[in-house]
């Protein structure tokens, strides 16, 4: 049986759109989304390791290193590892705009900074091995952008490359989150275009996710890079399919499994992107297993040691359900036996 890429949940689904305003539905502690994760089993297996986002109420990004080896042990105990980390990269938190003035590009790369901090403490304490450090332009929305596209690229790959620098010091890798909510990473052809003008293939890949990418393919934020429309056939659906997963492939090095309805969402401060949508949603436009292996191909040569479930955004009531968990790994058991390697 495939034993790779090892199987990873997510923590951030506890905390993304979660908090204390009017309407908002309470974060979920981070122990219990381990909790939560270690009880999930199908036929003997369970989750190998989490994914973990580097904010609070999770974790104070400026924890000192003591705290840090706690929240290993933590993590340790539970049976679980970790995997990719995720820098507090937006504004309100410790980052800013990675297309803004020089105040706020110090912040992202500062984010950048802290996160590596903390992925040595984690790998020097063992309970981390593999895994990227996700990053997004942190530039809500396209309009600002649209003011001058190629000026502004330019701008988000010049403090990409400086956090690039970084993470490269750290003996790291950076993966950029293609959503749609994000400038100038909010279609397939223009986060292919930032990839390429910081051109950085060893240090900073892409992070492809099931949901956000069928958005790419519907040209939700650029109509102009659709490359499917309402109505679509399946031959057309995996035409598009190979065509968008051909291009971005290559620098893929990180990968959220996924499902998604064709819808967007979004919740307090996070803006509009992909909704991520359980992994049996009769409404699912996605084959999971079969969209997952265009990813996955010679993954194992792109470093690819994991892959992870992302539920961002779903409501408490969900991710305090038994079966979801579940429901989700038994999904991702069936993606690493089609397209896994030993």
């Amino acid at each position: 049986m495939s034993q790779q890429p090892k199987l990873h949940n997510a923590m951030w689904p506890g905390l993304v759109g979660k908090g204390t305003d009017e309407g908002q539905e309470p974060p979920i502690s981070l122990e219990r989304m381990l909790d939560l994760t270690v009880a999930a089993e199908v036929d003997g297996r369970k989750f190998d390791g989490v994914d973990y986002f580097l904010f609070l109420p999770h974790t104070d990004p400026d924890s000192t290193d003591d705290e840090l080896k706690e929240i290993a042990d933590l993590i340790q105990g539970k049976g679980l590892c970790v995997g990719s980390l995720v820098a507090p990269v937006w504004p309100g938190t410790v980052g800013d705009s990675a297309m803004g003035d020089k105040e706020a590009t110090d912040k992202f790369l500062t984010a950048v900074k802290k996160a590596c901090r903390i992925a040595k403490i984690f790998n020097e304490h063992g309970v981390r091995k593999y895994g990227c450090i996700r990053i997004d332009s942190a530039e809500f929305g396209v309009d600002k952008w649209r003011e001058n596209p190629a000026a502004n690229t330019t701008r988000i790959a010049t403090t990409f490359k400086e956090a690039a620098k970084i993470a490269a010091d750290h003996g790291e890798r950076l993966a950029a989150e293609g959503e749609i909510c994000w400038a100038g990473m909010h279609s397939w052809r223009d986060m292919l275009d930032l990839l390429e003008e910081v051109n950085m293939p060893g240090t900073l890949g892409f992070q492809a996710d099931l949901a956000h990418t069928y958005l790419y393919l519907m040209g939700y934020n650029a109509p102009e890079h659709s490359l499917l429309h309402e109505g679509y056939s399946e031959e057309e659906f995996w035409a598009a399919y190979k065509t968008m997963t051909d291009k971005l492939r290559p620098w893929t090095i990180d990968f959220h499994v996924a499902q998604n309805d064709g819808e967007v969402h979004g919740a307090g401060a996070h803006d509009k992107t992909g909704k991520h949508c359980p992994a049996d949603d009769p409404n699912g436009k996605l084959d999971i297993v079969k969209c997952s292996g265009y990813w996955l191909q010679d993954g194992a040569a792109r470093g690819i040691n994991h892959i992870c479930w992302d539920g961002c955004m779903f409501p408490n009531v969900m991710l305090e359900t038994p079966e979801t968990w579940n429901t989700i790994l038994d999904t991702m058991i069936k993606v690493q036996k089609a397209h896994g390697w030993d």
